[in-house]
């Protein structure tokens, strides 16, 4: 599925100009912009043939939420939005290629700041699609795709009504569910993660919910050698995503 959304903040929308993967509708930017990296932006986006409207301070904070628009908002129509129908029909076809998916699922994150970190770590380390519940998180807005710095824009996300039904058919098609937990008796680096996997990170603060982690093949800890307890949401994500890569090449 598709709809119109909005991304905005400089870096957003600079990386947004370099995707494939994201369709510009058009970019609304401030009058007469003191900021030299606004008109840089814009001037690449007349030579895309993107159409450009002004817009006042008022107008582009109103599209852009609690996130800061620097002067520039771009509106997209985002094409990697996934159903539940859809996440299963790109994993029968990746595995029917002879992939080995890599897949990230978020038990309710609140922040949109850490689902834009966790977009952008997923990103960086290949991840074939996030998947978060369609209610009770964090979705979807400007704040996350200026977090995640072009990520936003084409990593596949998939909304799904209930991440348990997802891990139980996941399961049937031989992916590995891994969960994180400080009472896992084997470390991150002990164990396999070559094969098709899904990385389940929980909640900020109280972790993956029991009637996921029930559900969950393999638990793990991250070494933690100073005084912190435990570490934020998107950090741990990006460890052990890049274990997971290292360890497949």
């Amino acid at each position: 599925m598709s709809k119109s959304r909005y991304v905005t903040g400089l870096r957003a929308v600079e990386q947004l100009l370099t995707s494939s993967n994201a369709e510009v509708n058009r970019i609304f930017a401030e009058y007469r912009s003191a900021n030299p990296r606004v008109e840089e932006v814009l001037v690449k986006a007349r030579e895309a043939g993107i159409d450009i409207q002004s817009a006042n301070r008022a107008r582009l904070q109103q599209m852009s939420g609690e996130a800061r628009h620097q002067g520039i908002v771009a509106e997209i129509r985002r094409t990697t939005v996934l159903d539940e129908a859809g996440l299963r029909s790109m994993i029968e076809e990746k595995l029917s290629a002879g992939e080995v998916p890599l897949l990230l699922m978020l038990d309710g994150v609140q922040d949109p700041h850490n689902l834009g970190a966790c977009m952008r770590t997923a990103d960086a380390a290949g991840v074939d699609a996030i998947i978060v519940p369609r209610h009770g998180a964090a979705g979807l807005s400007p704040t996350v795709s200026k977090v995640a710095a072009g990520a936003a824009e084409h990593l596949p996300f998939a909304l799904v009504a209930n991440l348990g039904r997802v891990l139980d058919w996941l399961a049937d098609y031989g992916v590995k569910r891994v969960a994180t937990s400080d009472q896992a008796e084997k470390n991150l680096y002990e164990e396999d993660l070559t094969g098709p996997a899904v990385f389940v990170m929980g909640r900020e603060e109280t972790g993956v919910s029991k009637r996921i982690a029930r559900r969950c093949d393999l638990f793990i800890r991250l070494p933690m050698l100073g005084e912190v307890a435990s570490l934020n949401v998107s950090v741990a994500t990006g460890i052990c995503l890049f274990e997971a890569r290292r360890q497949r090449g």
